[in-house]
């Protein structure tokens, strides 16, 4: 599903792209299948997925597996120059940890009008973050439309 389309290199879908690969390895593990990628200067710093089932963590979502490992990698907790692709818009969890990270972009895929922080009339993230919405929007709904549809 994420693969076989080539991207212009270092452009948002291309990144989304790798994302979508994360979500692809989190249907292969019977998990919701959102991905993400944390990208600082074009290089990916985190690769993640929902881990979950496999956790038995509640918490354990493609966002917040990406902060950990990115704030790791950089060695610090603050994000501001740093862009997240996530496969779905991120929950009111995932957009408070964003907003704590100060991450600078997000970019996400598919809008989720159950969950999604956008449902809250709240301004859940950093002030300075830029949101760009649709991105391989429908790739990332394909994707979770499948899982859930193996899951009726």
């Amino acid at each position: 599903m994420a693969s076989g389309t080539s991207y212009e290199l270092f452009s948002d879908e291309y990144f989304m792209n790798e994302a979508l690969k994360e979500a692809v390895k989190a249907f292969d593990k019977h998990e919701v299948p959102v991905g993400a990628v944390i990208v600082c200067g074009n290089e990916i710093l985190a690769r993640a997925h929902n881990l979950t089932e496999t956790l038995n963590d509640v918490t354990a979502h493609a966002e917040m597996q990406a902060f950990t490992a990115a704030a790791s990698g950089l060695g610090g907790k603050y994000l501001n120059e740093c862009t997240l692709y996530v496969t779905l818009e991120p929950c009111v969890m995932c957009a408070g940890a964003a907003a704590w990270t100060q991450i600078g972009r997000i970019v996400f895929g598919a809008s989720d009008p159950k969950k999604g922080y956008s449902q809250v009339d709240y301004p859940l993230l950093h002030p300075k973050t830029e949101v760009y919405k649709g991105v391989l929007a429908d790739q990332s709904s394909k994707l979770l439309k499948l899982f859930f549809k193996g899951k009726r």
